[in-house]
């Protein structure tokens, strides 16, 4: 099954943020579709991680037993499906990765550090944002203005061919 993240927030002065780099770390609690068990922590995942899968049946970005039914589990990024979410999304939600889902469901979300900010009104570019707090507040020298991040919510949706 292949499911969305998506995200909604509050823009101001700034172009879009996006998460950087295939070392972007993916924070996620999932559940367990065979038996109902959720990670008791957040796990991670990333482009630039992969295992294999048991069975020599490919790859995937992480690869996990389930503590209770033992099942092996997978959860795979889609590169393909990676985008910036942007000032004109402010305030609606966008899916800004898919994620390929094989025996567990993405429950919780952390988005943590790791993202990029463009600011609208001048070329500056803040990278490593922390979004821990599900909100951010910095000035653009450049422009002489404030620029945030507010509002940050989220949620999963299924994604159908």
């Amino acid at each position: 099954m292949k499911t969305g993240l998506q995200i909604s927030a509050q823009l101001e002065n700034l172009e879009h943020i996006k998460p950087t780099g295939d070392d972007f770390r993916w924070y996620l609690k999932l559940t367990c579709s065979s038996c109902g068990e959720e990670t008791p922590e957040f796990v991670y995942c990333s482009l630039s991680e992969s295992s294999p899968l048991t069975g020599g049946r490919g790859q995937a970005s992480l690869v996990l037993k389930c503590k209770l039914c033992k099942r092996e589990n997978s959860i795979d990024i889609l590169k393909d499906s990676l985008t910036s979410y942007t000032q004109d999304d402010s305030g609606q939600f966008k899916t800004i990765v898919v994620f390929d889902c094989r025996g567990v469901t993405p429950s919780d979300f952390s988005p943590r550090v790791g993202w990029e900010a463009r600011c609208s009104e001048s070329s500056t570019v803040f990278d490593d944002v922390d979004l821990n707090e599900s909100e951010w507040y910095e000035y653009d020298e450049q422009a002489k203005e404030s620029v945030s991040i507010t509002e940050l919510s989220y949620k999963f949706v299924a994604i159908k061919h």
